[in-house]
């Protein structure tokens, strides 16, 4: 074994394992395997036109030189974005911990307890700091939040009925500027009117239905916005604002003024600026909006005993479930960003944070007296932690301050904001002086930090305690803290347990050689507005990694910006509605999304203004070619676009598929390729043979990037030549096409920091490796499959019987003897495993995908695992449904509890085959009572009281 070939160490099937699973499939070899599987007229002709792997020693290294390509200033430009200090307890045993990072989203609520917890925190802390009753778990950055925001409080206007006709939203010209260039992006297809004004002189007329403040505004100013709503209120416009978290802990939260939401990013509670994200967005609303409210929420509710338990609350609002009816395609969050964050604040506790804003904010007073004393004029009448300063020539100035590496925020030619933030020091701020006194001509100074009062008036003083609950007062030592984030963890199933076979979510090697880099501060240090030659080092990889995923698609262009596979999505569709106004068709808006389709594809495609035709599947799973012709013609004139995810959610290649994408173009459509399972295609085939357009890409899932316990994730666009020129852009740093749509995240680059996990994912792969990965995951999923053969149907085959890199097994009949889907999911807990994708596409079925990362051994466990099960299912009768599967998953205090009142033994219930004693995972609860929790719903750090009324 060459022990520098980085796949070996990525692709768990060994050389001497082929001949036995060759045998089980019943092939020869994997190019029989890949011509039974693959239709012949997609197949790549070439190999991937992309380097030789590299092993992850070079990698190392050569990241390593890329990073001092980064220029590290110290950075005062605000707008949203903050350096701040990540705790290295929550560097090591959060961000560098595969614990916390390669597990999956808490669906499955009894292996997620710990994950649910530190969420529960994240929210408790959003509600408290803005004074809201309800937050989630995060959404993905600031801009996108406030986009929901907007969008949410539209669809609310059904509940006024003279304000069903009002589509005028009014936007504070104090906002981000890329918050702006996002809103605008939403608002255009929803046919919502933007009013970009002053808030102290806007009207109110009653064809507004809402509007939007920042808080503080974008240069710094805090404004009293209590009148404001007040004025709102009386007129029936919701409010919505954009808030500072961190100057929360100072300012008088907006839900003292009656807001309907408050967003904002909790980037500088700890998180890396990582040249634009990942950061963890908050969302916080009225609880009367609780079925409105984008994205997750967790909630408290109670076990089979009677326990408390987490789980994710209102599951019923999720795009996957509304589908086109939804009114957000949100699919995702950015749990470990959250989570991190939230573990910020239970470290520093509500006195640690009141330090921190304190003394930024007494800087800043600092600082403008300073200068103040040199003549300069300091434009903001109130501040928290940025000031406004009048220059009269910011070019001489700028040239000064980058000599000193620095960078400020240049508003105009004379005019500078300078933010500051938890990392600034007394020289820092000496420094900082001195540059505006050489700036003056002042060759004898004094900048010497003095005593500053602040600067915020009573009116605007924060007067209500806040995190007052027992976890953010107890581990503020880095012991306890460290045992507190182990305890959750604990609680965890996460794939350094075992495999976690998902299907359509890709849980594979998240390897520790990728995830390095981004602890370095080279990497994460960088604000995403910096001058380009300050990021050549990001501006190198960027570059290089949307080469690659060119290569791999087929396509001409990539655009990285979307920082979720539903933004992607949204991003892939705007771009199309944008290729078809530039040519005279706007009128096109009819999408075709087969009835298979991930819920994201019709919400999405409602959010872009389309209207949504769904068209059949026949009886073996594939797209009903006749009744896409038929609904083809019908639409031939307005026909925009299909969705179809390839290989089909169904786990199959279809053979019609260049059939189909022929048809769409014959018509005047354009066709969107899901990307989710591309896990199947890279090196074997690619969206543009097939006949796609567009196509996004789950970074998170194909190419390395963890799911972090829900998010981050990256959903990069790849488009033909033709759409190209419609690349998304964003108002500070140019980037996009040369006819760009507007803003779809908040940085130039979306989720920039994570983008080191693809980019060294492919680099350590090379062309060879990432077409092994793929036949080894078209593989693994064959060899389940056969093992399965005969005590679990599959639904779906191709035509040569094969499954593409995930299949889906039948659960249905099982009813007979009592036994649900379910119940398979939770008795998988016993066993050391997550289930499958659980009812997805169809109800009553798992959706396996066991990924290319995993042995034969592993393998082998799974299938022991589900054969037993299917032996405990013919044992279990539906007259009694006291069972081992009816009553998993079995905690320990069950197994150690005196009494033991079951049908059958210990050893049975938590030991049920010899290998689960080697490794034990123990749930932490008995299944949750999803009901009880939505009827009775508490979603913040409840008083002990309340867990007892529980």
């Amino acid at each position: 074994m060459n022990t520098e070939v980085f796949a070996a160490r990525h692709i768990g099937i060994a050389e001497k394992d082929l001949s036995k699973m060759f045998g089980t499939i019943g092939v020869d070899n994997m190019e029989q395997l890949i011509y039974e599987t693959i239709p012949d007229d997609i197949k790549l002709k070439e190999t991937l036109n992309l380097p030789k792997g590299i092993s992850e020693h070079e990698f190392l290294g050569h990241i390593q030189r890329l990073s001092e390509k980064n220029q590290i200033f110290k950075t005062y430009i605000g707008l949203g974005y903050h350096e701040s200090l990540t705790p290295s307890a929550i560097k090591r045993n959060i961000l560098e911990n595969p614990g916390w990072y390669t597990a999956y989203t808490p669906y499955q609520a009894e292996i997620a307890q710990g994950r649910l917890e530190a969420l529960l925190n994240f929210q408790t802390m959003v509600s408290d700091l803005t004074g809201m009753e309800l937050a989630n778990a995060s959404l993905l950055d600031e801009s996108t939040a406030a986009a929901e925001a907007m969008t949410m409080l539209f669809e609310l206007r059904s509940r006024q009925q003279k304000k069903d006709g009002a589509v005028k939203f009014f936007v504070s010209e104090e906002i981000l500027p890329q918050t702006l260039s996002l809103l605008k992006t939403r608002a255009i297809p929803l046919g919502i009117e933007l009013v970009v004004g002053n808030h102290e002189t806007f009207g109110f007329s009653e064809d507004f239905y809402g509007a939007i403040l920042q808080y503080p505004g974008k240069s710094g100013q805090v404004n009293d916005y209590a009148g404001f709503v007040q004025n709102a209120k009386d007129n029936d416009i919701k409010v919505a604002v954009a808030a500072d978290i961190l100057s929360l802990v100072l300012l008088t939260p907006p839900g003292e003024w009656g807001v309907d939401v408050v967003v904002g990013t909790t980037q500088r509670f700890g998180i890396p600026l990582g040249y634009g994200g990942p950061h963890a967005a908050f969302f916080a609303t009225k609880e009367e909006y609780k079925r409105n409210i984008p994205g997750r929420i967790i909630g408290i509710t109670k076990d089979t005993d009677g326990n408390p338990a987490l789980r994710m609350a209102l599951q019923t609002r999720e795009q996957h479930i509304k589908r086109d009816k939804a009114t957000s395609n949100i699919c995702t969050a950015q749990v470990l960003l959250a989570v991190m964050a939230g573990m910020y604040a239970v470290y520093h506790g509500p006195n640690g944070l009141k330090y921190i804003a304190s003394k930024v904010h007494a800087q800043a007073a600092q600082l403008a007296k300073i200068l103040e004393s040199y003549g300069f004029e300091q434009l903001n009448s109130c501040y928290f932690d940025t000031i406004k300063v009048k220059v009269g020539n910011s070019i001489a100035l700028r040239e000064i301050t980058e000599g000193h590496g620095i960078n400020l925020n240049y508003i105009d030619t004379d005019t500078v904001s300078i933010s500051l933030n938890e990392a600034v020091s007394e020289d820092d701020l000496k420094t900082l002086a001195l540059c505006f006194a050489d700036a003056h001509g002042i060759k004898t100074h004094n900048a010497e930090p003095v005593p500053t009062e602040g600067i915020i008036p009573e009116t605007l003083k924060r007067k209500k305690p806040f995190l007052e609950h027992e976890v953010f007062n107890s581990y503020h030592s880095e012991t306890e803290l460290m045992r507190y984030i182990k305890k959750l963890e604990r609680k965890d199933l996460a794939l350094n347990h075992s495999m976690i076979s998902l299907g359509s979510c890709t849980m594979k090697l998240n390897a520790a050689s990728e995830m390095l880099p981004l602890s370095w501060a080279h990497w994460g240090n960088i604000h995403p507005f910096v001058p380009l030659k300050q990021a050549q080092g990001y501006q190198e990889m960027l570059k290089a990694l949307e080469s690659q995923l060119n290569t791999i698609t087929g396509f001409a262009a990539t655009s990285l910006q979307p920082n979720s596979g539903a933004q992607g999505e949204y991003a892939g569709l705007m771009v199309i509605r944008a290729y078809h106004e530039s040519r005279g068709e706007g009128h096109r808006n009819i999408c075709l999304i087969p009835a298979s389709a991930h819920g994201t594809n019709p919400a999405s495609a409602v959010m872009a203004g389309m209207k949504v035709v769904v068209t059949k599947t026949d009886e073996k799973g594939n797209i009903d070619v006749a009744d896409l012709e038929e609904k083809v013609q019908q639409h031939s004139e307005n026909l925009a676009a299909l969705m179809v995810t390839y290989p089909s959610t169904h786990g199959v290649f279809e053979s019609s598929i260049k059939h189909i994408t022929h048809l769409i173009h014959e018509n005047g459509g354009q066709v969107y390729m899901d990307g989710a399972n591309m896990n199947a295609q890279v090196g074997l085939t690619n969206p543009a043979t097939i006949g796609a357009d567009v196509c996004h890409l789950n970074l998170h899932k194909t190419f390395a990037i963890p799911h972090g316990g829900g998010g981050p994730g990256v959903g990069p666009i790849c488009v033909a030549e033709q759409l190209k020129p419609f690349l998304p852009s964003n108002p500070v740093v140019e980037t996009g096409g040369n006819n760009p749509i507007t803003a779809i995240s908040a940085a130039p680059w979306g989720s920039a920091l994570a983008c080191l996990i693809s980019y060294g994912y492919i680099k350590m792969l090379g062309a060879e490796g990432l077409t092994n990965a793929t036949k080894a995951a078209i593989l693994n999923a064959n060899y389940i499959k056969d093992r399965l053969k005969g005590k679990f149907d599959v639904l779906y085959t191709g035509e040569r019987g094969r499954a593409a890199h995930e299949m889906i097994i039948d659960c249905r009949p099982f009813k007979a003897n009592g036994i649900e889907v379910t119940d398979i999911a939770k008795r998988l807990i016993d066993y050391g495993f997550h289930a499958p994708t659980v009812s997805f596409p169809v109800a009553g079925t798992l959706m396996i995908e066991p990924t290319e990362s995993e042995s034969l051994a592993e393998l082998d466990r799974f299938c022991d695992a589900l054969l037993s099960i299917r032996q405990e299912i013919d044992e279990a009768s539906a007259d009694n449904p006291n069972n081992v599967l009816k009553n998993a998953p079995h905690t320990l205090g069950m197994i150690t509890n005196d009494v033991w009142e079951f049908p059958y033994s210990r050893q049975q219930a938590a030991f049920p085959l010899p290998y689960v004693a080697e490794n034990k995972f123990w749930p932490s609860i008995r299944r949750t009572d999803e009901a009880f929790g939505d009827r009775n719903l508490m979603c913040t750090c409840a008083p002990i009281e309340a867990y007892a009324e529980v």
